[in-house]
């Protein structure tokens, strides 16, 4: 038995919370999940009639007084998302352009939803973006504001299973210039080879960038985020699980893309790394055909 295993009290009576006072407008749950699985799964059940939702809401134009660019190559994103998302099984409804009011609409409506039969919810936001903020038609709306209709005590319906959100959009304006390595295959080898990777590559702390950073999008192509996103799901969905797939668009967006913009030195030759932070307690593996 480990130290750590031996110094675990399953006697709670003397465990505290990090805060000045106990919480009085704590209360229990009125409502439970009810989820299919063994409780020792270190997997997600995917044995559910449906495999999930997804909502997918692309911004490309916003209304004059807002100031914000038109997003094209975002379309390209959207598409890709849907046939990604499509190819895993789930239900997938495709939102453009819409107005604060109707994406809250849109949001609250599937939260609201029945998902008793689903395995997962998928949610995919493709917009401008701060630290924080996403960026509607007409305005601007909180991210977090994404995530709370799906909570636990929000939807029971989902409590219990795999919400997965991914955010392409910008969290600041800062540039990441990278830095150089040289990479060896023992530290006696001969051969090497020298790479540049973002700043912020090598911390696990899904979003397209770190917060603070800007987000790059290809005008034709799309954003390198839900390129290397949506090529990792296509080649590795079959052997891997979620997050392990997440490393690899880490990896393909920190070392197969750099900005060119040869006019402009400011933003030329510039690298971006995506950010994922997990709460999931289990992995994540979608069956594939």
């Amino acid at each position: 038995m480990s130290n750590l295993e031996e110094n675990m009290d399953t006697n709670f009576s003397n465990d505290n919370v990090d805060a000045r006072k106990a919480f009085a407008w704590f209360k229990e749950p009125e409502v439970e999940g009810v989820i299919l699985g063994s409780p020792e799964s270190l997997y997600y059940s995917m044995a559910y009639p449906k495999r999930g939702r997804c909502l997918i809401f692309n911004h490309k134009t916003f209304e004059p007084y807002t100031g914000l660019n038109v997003r094209n190559g975002t379309d390209a994103d959207a598409a890709r998302l849907y046939c990604s998302f499509k190819k895993l099984d789930f239900e997938v409804s495709l939102f453009t352009d819409l107005k604060v009011k109707e994406i809250e609409k849109e949001l609250q409506k599937a939260g609201k939803s029945d998902h008793t039969d689903y395995s997962s919810f998928v949610c995919c936001v493709l917009s401008h973006g701060e630290h924080g903020i996403l960026y509607a038609a007409d305005g601007k709306y909180q991210t977090e504001s994404v995530f709370a209709p799906f909570r636990g005590d929000a939807c029971p319906s989902l409590a219990g299973k795999p919400k997965l959100f991914f955010i392409q959009a910008c969290q600041g304006d800062k540039l990441d210039s990278g830095v150089n390595i040289t990479c060896k295959e023992s530290s006696d080898a001969g051969d090497s080879r020298t790479y540049r990777i973002p700043t912020c590559a090598d911390f696990l702390i899904c979003y397209s960038t770190v917060s603070g950073y800007y987000s790059w999008r290809n005008t034709t192509n799309g954003s390198w985020f839900i390129q290397a996103l949506c090529a990792a799901l296509q080649k590795y969905a079959k052997e891997e699980d979620l997050l392990s797939i997440m490393t690899i668009v880490n990896f393909r967006v920190a070392y197969d893309f750099e900005s060119y913009t040869p006019n402009d030195s400011s933003m030329h030759l510039k690298r971006q790394v995506p950010n994922f932070v997990s709460t999931l307690t289990r992995k994540v593996k979608f069956p594939v055909a």
